[in-house]
């Protein structure tokens, strides 16, 4: 079974929904033959790299909402990332531009280490309030998840590298009609979206396995025809009816 899950490093959701699915799996007997891949999405491909804006101010300004408005809905965020053993330093973070980010992670995945750096980012965008649009910063993250700090620095600074894999993955998301994240999609033909309870993750992840894996169900057409086969090593020959 394959998992697909379109998913940006800014969105709160697409960690707190990266986080209940792996809760889901943990239950689901057949965890070991699941792949999961992160899919590139931008929330907002014109961010600037560097904002002087912090995150409330931005979603007040997104949303037409006062500062502090902003403020209480990001900590109603914060407690359900606080559900799933996630700490969100909202008063920290800043808006960022993740189209790097995205770049490096299909560098990661080319040494393996995507799923890895995928977590790495997140983290350090939510709870150590980080600049992602930062190169060096993106440098360092790289090396956490495992990755040769030089080369993910030469990748980097290489701006076409990888940039067709990123744009590939949001053609995809359009395609498909993708219009927010997180998106799931399990084996290119179930979808689910947003950030579900664990409850249905594991409701899909069992439902899509039995359907799946189920024998096939055969409706007989051969009529009313006796003797007309070999069963058990005994072929009858048929008897002329009177």
């Amino acid at each position: 079974m394959k998992i697909e899950v379109w998913s940006d490093f800014v969105c709160p959701f697409c960690y707190i929904g990266k986080r209940r699915l792996e809760e889901a799996l943990s239950k689901f007997p057949h965890r070991d033959q699941v792949e999961v891949e992160f899919k590139s999405y931008e929330l907002d491909p014109n961010s600037p790299k560097d904002s002087n804006q912090k995150i409330h101010e931005a979603l007040a300004a997104k949303y037409g909402m006062s500062v502090e408005e902003a403020k209480r809905t990001n900590e109603g965020i914060g407690q359900q990332a606080a559900s799933v053993g996630l700490t969100f330093n909202f008063d920290n973070m800043k808006p960022t531009n993740t189209f790097d980010a995205h770049r490096l992670v299909h560098f990661a995945k080319t040494k393996g280490k995507d799923s890895e750096l995928t977590e790495k980012l997140l983290y350090a965008y939510f709870t150590e309030s980080k600049n992602l649009s930062d190169k060096d910063t993106l440098a360092d993250i790289a090396a956490t998840a495992g990755l040769e700090r030089e080369e993910a620095t030469g990748i980097l600074n290489n701006e076409p590298a990888y940039a067709d894999d990123v744009r590939y993955d949001e053609n995809t998301a359009q395609q498909i009609g993708v219009r927010g994240v997180p998106f799931f999609v399990i084996n290119q033909k179930y979808a689910i979206s947003g950030a579900q309870p664990p409850e249905t993750f594991l409701g899909a992840l069992e439902k899509v396995w039995q359907e799946e894996n189920a024998a096939p169900v055969l409706q007989d057409l051969s009529g009313d025809a006796d003797d007309t086969s070999c069963v058990d090593g005994n072929c009858a020959i048929p008897s002329e009816k009177e």
